[in-house]
């Protein structure tokens, strides 16, 4: 394999320069470092990759204590419904990552009191990274003070998904008596986005 020494290529005519041909492997070795201080194009998709949102399609009460959503998820896709890269999987509540990541996970909700007593309604995003324990990784609580008060929430987390078989999340609810989580198949009213930063 013969080797050039140069410290810098120009064109001698025009301003392209083409390395290698169609089929060719330009291999950067290991430990080598890429600077770019103009404008860098071609290299495959640039920024998000991957991004995703799911919803609940009925509305469901929760009395009191903590609950998972375990039922009636489905993946958004009314109203030019956009999405980027490959889909989270669901099953039973649990979601699993189409790859490993860092992961922007937004749960909003949008719940009314239920009983005279309701005094406060929350959500909760839990996570595990065994596959088996589960933590309340980020939760947020509103006040209810009337039966028929709405309560809009969200909570945010960024995860680091590095493993997809043992990293899982699910949601849950939180009250201290009656509330109804509201739900619905057109308008995502309880629901989760997923966006993929980057690499983990």
């Amino acid at each position: 394999m013969s080797k050039v020494n140069v410290n810098a290529i120009e064109p001698s005519t025009g301003t392209d320069i083409t390395l290698g041909a169609s089929g060719d492997t330009i291999t950067v070795p290991s430990g080598a470092t890429i600077v770019n201080s103009g404008t860098a194009t071609g290299f495959g998709v640039d920024g998000i990759t991957m991004a995703d949102v799911w919803r609940i399609s009925s509305s469901f009460t929760s009395s009191g204590s903590e609950a998972d959503i375990t039922t009636n998820w489905e993946r958004v896709d009314t109203y030019g419904y956009g999405t980027i890269g490959s889909a989270m999987t669901e099953s039973s509540g649990i979601f699993t990552f189409p790859s490993t990541g860092i992961y922007f996970l937004v749960f909003q909700s949008h719940c009314t009191g239920a009983s005279a007593s309701t005094t406060y309604n929350g959500i909760v995003i839990k996570t595990t990274t065994d596959n088996a324990s589960y933590n309340d990784a980020s939760q947020t609580y509103d006040n209810s003070t009337d039966q028929y008060d709405y309560s809009d929430m969200d909570c945010s987390f960024i995860f680091d998904v590095t493993d997809t078989t043992q990293c899982k999340v699910k949601f849950g609810v939180q009250n201290n008596n009656e509330a109804v989580y509201n739900g619905n198949t057109s308008t995502t009213r309880t629901g989760v986005s997923f966006i993929r930063l980057g690499d983990t």
